[in-house]
């Protein structure tokens, strides 16, 4: 898999959410390769997307089109300081993402020990489900040592009630560890989350 990461700020989150439907409309199905999105804006208006694709190449091909040219003008012109991650280091856990999320939390840090960070979240987890039932899926995209982590929830009283629970002392160790590792660590929320995939689309129109 290959992730565009897309961040940004934005002053119109309504004319930027009418883009990406138009994008979702009349751009996605010529798309070849193109997996889904996970977008929104936050409450301080910070936007952010990422675009699943099976491969660079289909990523590249897609950017390369007239057409997402054109659509690119447009979207851009509610957007300031636009920053791009592109990357194929990218790791999912349980379900991945979910179109059937009501709430995204998206988390950004730069890790100083990569093996350590993993080692750390390898044996998390092994106990995700268990612990931690309300998460529906991750997904992990790394870009030298800025990892973006997307965690998707059917709503965010269900993550907030979550992240309340008391968990194992071990549990919680491992979890200030991880986090010291991650500098300038912050949190996107997105609580009305923008998500689209082809496969969803069409199990729709088939149910």
């Amino acid at each position: 898999m290959f992730v565009q990461v897309i961040q940004a700020k934005t002053s119109d989150a309504d004319a930027l959410k009418a883009q990406l439907d138009r994008w979702v409309e009349e751009l996605a199905p010529g798309a070849e390769g193109y997996l889904g999105t996970t977008a929104g804006v936050t409450a301080d208006d910070e936007f952010i997307a990422l675009a699943r694709f099976e491969s660079e190449e289909a990523a590249r091909a897609n950017s390369d089109r007239s057409e997402q040219a054109s659509w690119w003008e447009e979207t851009s012109k509610h957007l300031e300081d636009v920053t791009f991650h592109d990357s194929d280091d990218v790791t999912t856990f349980l379900e991945g993402g979910s179109d059937d999320a009501g709430f995204v939390q998206v988390m950004q840090g730069r890790v100083s020990d990569r093996d350590r960070f993993t080692e750390i979240q390898d044996e998390l987890m092994a106990t995700m489900q268990e612990e931690r039932p309300e998460v529906l899926g991750l997904v992990q995209v790394w870009d030298d040592d800025l990892v973006t982590t997307a965690a998707y929830f059917a709503s965010e009283h269900t993550a907030r009630e979550g992240e309340g629970k008391a968990i194992p002392e071990e549990v919680r160790e491992r979890l200030n560890e991880m986090r010291s590792l991650a500098e300038d660590l912050t949190y996107l929320d997105l609580t009305d989350p923008w998500l689209f995939s082809p496969e969803t689309e069409e199990d729709d129109e088939s149910s």
